[in-house]
This record gives C-alpha cells, sequence and structure tokens, in this order.
C-alpha cells in the first residue's frame, strides 16, 4: 500500500466516524419514545393547522354576518322609503291642482317645503326618480299601460308618464307607468 491508497482508506472512515458522534446509537426504549414525540410532534402540527384554518373560516363568517346585516339593514330602510312613494305620489299630484285663490299661501308654501324634504330623503338615500318621457321603452324599468300617438315622439318611445318610477343602483324599486308610441 502506498501513501496515497492509505489516505484515500482514512478519509472515508473519518467521515463515518463524525456520522456515528452526531448520531447516537438508539435503544430500543430510546426508540419508542422518539416515535412518541414524533406523533405528538404530528397531533401538534395537526392541532396547528386546525386551528389556523377555523380561524380563517371565522374570519370570513364575521366579514358574511356584517355583510349581511348591511344588507338587511339597507333592505329596512328601502322597504320604508317604499311605503312613502304613494304619499309624494299624492303631493304631486296635488300640486298640478293647485286653485288660484290659494297659490302663494302659507299654507302651500308649508305643504311644498314638506314634498321637498321628501325628494331629498330620496336623494340622500341615493334613489333615483324615473320620469322617461322620450326616451326609448324599456320594460325592465318601466310597465306600459297603453299607447298613446305623438307627433313628437318615435314610436317605442315614452309619450307621458303616468306614475314615477324609483331605481336605486339597479335595483327597480318601483316601475315607471308610462303610455308608449305606437
Amino acid at each position: 500500500m502506498n501513501q496515497d491508497e492509505i489516505q484515500e482508506d482514512v478519509v472515508p472512515a473519518k467521515e463515518a466516524a463524525e456520522q456515528d458522534a452526531q448520531t447516537p446509537p438508539v435503544h430500543p426504549e430510546d426508540q419508542e419514545l422518539h416515535t412518541q414525540i414524533a406523533e405528538a410532534q404530528k397531533k401538534a402540527q395537526d392541532f396547528m393547522e386546525g386551528w389556523q384554518r377555523e380561524r380563517a373560516e371565522f374570519a370570513n363568517y364575521k366579514r358574511r354576518i356584517e355583510r349581511d346585516m348591511k344588507d338587511i339593514r339597507q333592505n329596512a330602510a328601502l322597504d320604508v322609503l317604499l311605503t312613502l312613494l304613494p304619499v309624494i305620489d299624492d303631493f304631486e299630484r296635488a300640486f298640478s291642482n293647485i286653485p288660484d285663490d290659494i297659490s302663494g299661501h302659507a299654507w302651500l308654501e308649508g305643504m311644498t317645503l314638506i314634498h321637498r324634504k321628501f325628494l331629498k330623503m330620496l336623494d340622500e338615500q341615493r334613489i333615483e326618480v324615473l320620469d322617461p318621457v322620450g326616451q326609448p321603452f324599456d320594460p325592465n324599468r318601466h310597465e306600459a299601460v297603453g299607447m298613446e300617438d305623438s307627433d313628437t315622439v318615435e314610436s317605442g318611445h315614452v309619450v307621458i308618464t303616468l306614475q314615477k318610477g324609483y331605481v336605486w343602483g339597479d335595483r327597480v324599486l318601483r316601475s315607471a307607468l308610462v303610455k308608449v308610441a305606437p
């Protein structure tokens, strides 16, 4: 054996000794303990993952409930406003038939202010009035109750609005009752 061959034999023996020093020999009692520790660590990891998953699900649940509560409040407010729409219609019909003898009367001014408050309340809730005279008939937003000839409006367009409609965003609260040009 020459010096190089001896050097090659020594290196693998030295690496093996280092590996043995790092991992002590395992006794049968220790093996069972290591198995129990590994099982406990796996169980702890499973519990941690389950806890994190439940925490995320709870956060999603909380957001969903908050969104649902906001929608419920908004729908309740819209329902109340819907019950007031006939009152607004009555005000507008009354204002279109004011006798000349009470024009400028303080009582009439008071009624006008009340009507404006109703309209302001609708505006604050972002409710838009549909008065589609001259616009093309839209069955999603208008309800045709008849046809009427017109020289000023094209065929298929609204000639007269009999009752105004109301929308909130994309949601139609009440369709406008209209007559359409044939």
